[in-house]
């Protein structure tokens, strides 16, 4: 599987966000992305996840199934948990399966440590734990395709070290990420994807 993007232009609200980008994801490959605020990673990411449409260019996801959108083959994490307040942990996670389909609760909890928290309402966990229960989607459902905007945003070491160990697991498998982020993620990045001034 790879992910090439061509000449990619984006634009929001009358203004070009970036211009020109291209790149070429293999099977088992991160591509962190950085640049200043406002440069454009989100929208990036969101245009990869298919809720932007790309002004020009194009992105093509050879060796996926042709019958759906890049978008419904990825994992988008984004800088704002997807969180219902009012479901507990495990309802949280139990809708998302529902939805997408399969995968196992009790691994999810446990690969970002919230088997304990299984029964608590979302709304009253923390936010460093309301941004482990929004990446417990990636353990829950198999994506193969990860879109991740500032994922280690509130969480502390030993929570950063679960998440790079998913990763990790999920690289080793022949998974791709690409991650917005200023800080190190822990693992070397195959690719870097620099969006500052690239209007």
């Amino acid at each position: 599987m790879r992910l090439t993007a061509d000449n990619l232009t984006c634009e929001r609200g009358g203004r070009i966000v970036f211009a020109g980008i291209g790149f070429s994801l293999d099977e088992g490959q991160l591509m962190q992305l950085t640049g200043p605020n406002g440069a454009g990673k989100s929208s990036l990411l969101r245009l990869i996840a298919g809720l932007n449409e790309a002004a020009a260019g194009t992105l093509v996801l050879a060796g996926g199934d042709s019958d759906l959108t890049i978008g419904q083959q990825a994992h988008y994490i984004a800088h704002q948990e997807a969180v219902k307040t009012a479901l507990t942990v495990e309802e949280n996670l139990a809708f998302w399966r529902d939805f997408l389909g399969g995968g196992s609760l009790e691994a999810a909890l446990e690969a970002f440590a919230l088997s304990r928290f299984a029964s608590f309402q979302a709304g009253l966990l923390s936010a460093g734990q309301k941004r482990r229960l929004a990446l417990a989607r990636l353990a829950l459902i198999t994506r193969r395709l990860w879109l991740l905007d500032e994922p280690t945003v509130g969480l502390d070491t030993a929570s950063l070290a679960r998440l790079v160990a998913v990763m990790s697991a999920h690289l080793d498998r022949g998974g791709m990420i690409i991650a917005a982020t200023h800080v190190p993620l822990g693992r070397d990045p195959d690719l870097r994807l620099d969006l500052e001034g690239r209007t």
